[in-house]
């Protein structure tokens, strides 16, 4: 499967496209970081056998695991969530940005966007309850 695919893809095949790439992701951290994976695997209570799977992409694999793994790692898990969010709004999936190693750029714009949203909304409800006959031509 390819992100360059030119025709739609469906749900099943982004959900393993993702499990490729952060298996992907999670084997080159781990290597970089010289750990191994008996060591990565004991570290989040999983198999060997297991930790290869995830490394290797396997579809069985879910994606709870591929989190964990990450986490565990102190990697970023935007290479699963931006495929994702763009599938739920039918978007292409952007290659160019999942090559990326680090995505702190795009995160940080991201949770910059989110935070301006809260504090919109906080600013609405206390609003509303400062003038609760206004609420409506808010």
């Amino acid at each position: 499967m390819s992100l360059q695919s030119p025709q739609p893809i469906d749900d099943a095949a982004v959900i393993s496209l993702i499990k490729e790439i952060s298996g992907k992701r999670i084997e080159v951290c781990r290597r970089r970081n010289r750990i191994s994976q008996s060591q990565l695997a004991r570290a989040v209570g999983r198999s060997e056998r297991w930790l290869r799977e995830i490394e290797a992409g396997i579809p069985s694999s879910s994606l709870e695991d591929h989190i964990r793994c990450a986490h565990s790692l102190r990697i970023s898990t935007a290479h699963i969530f931006i495929p994702l969010l763009c599938l739920e709004h039918n978007m292409p999936i952007p290659r160019e940005l999942l090559n990326v190693d680090d995505l702190w750029e795009v995160e940080q714009a991201c949770l910059a966007i989110i935070t301006q949203r809260q504090a919109a909304a906080e600013t609405r409800q206390a609003l509303q309850f400062a003038c609760p006959s206004n609420h409506q031509n808010l």
